[in-house]
């Protein structure tokens, strides 16, 4: 038995509800294509399996897009941040605390599971947002200017769906798992991460 984790990416990125977890998939990057037939081989040889999608992770480890966030925020005057992509920021704790909820469960059940937070906005609202709290918790001592910006404004190696919003339903019908709105998850990160411990 395996429990695989995958990503947003085996998608095409051109939806407009959530994506869920029998749409068919259209990867259009290297990156894609590969964790779709990384699904598909694990499915063929371990039947037993559970896959978790996830999508827009950050955490307290590693580099990611709060930090990076901050970091510009503390450096510049103004920075850009593409607003035409969207999908739902997720605290790596919730999908931890999701995958733990799938290894206990006494009736194993098997197969493609999506989870990210709750909600839905893009990477400007999230950077926005980032940028709020930031001064709320004393990170930031000045409000650096968020400019909106096209993906063609934005060149990037790595080509990003348009669209990455994944339905969470099954995983909650399943397994009962909750799945926090991305707000509270952005906070409760904030609070995790930059509140004294006592």
């Amino acid at each position: 038995r395996v429990l695989h984790i995958s990503t947003d990416y085996v998608f095409g990125g051109m939806g407009e509800r959530p994506y869920t977890e029998d749409d068919p998939l259209a990867p259009n990057s290297v990156y894609g294509r590969t964790k779709a037939a990384g699904e598909g081989r694990l499915l063929a040889a371990c039947p037993e399996s559970v896959i978790v999608r996830t999508a827009w992770l950050y955490g307290k480890h590693g580099n990611n897009f709060v930090f990076t966030m901050l970091k510009l925020m503390k450096e510049k005057e103004r920075i850009g941040v593409v607003a035409d992509q969207k999908g739902s920021p997720t605290w790596a704790f919730d999908p931890s605390r999701a995958i733990v909820a799938v290894l206990r469960s006494k009736e194993p059940s098997y197969g493609i599971y999506h989870f990210t937070n709750g909600g839905e906005t893009n990477w400007h609202e999230f950077a926005l947002e980032i940028r709020r709290l930031g001064l709320e918790y004393g990170l930031l001592d000045r409000k650096c200017e968020v400019a909106a910006l096209t993906t063609e404004q934005y060149p990037s190696k790595a080509h990003r769906p348009a669209y990455s919003v994944l339905s969470k339903e099954k995983i909650k019908k399943t397994f009962g798992v909750e799945v926090p709105e991305w707000r509270r998850s952005l906070r409760a990160f904030f609070e995790d991460t930059y509140t004294e411990k006592k």
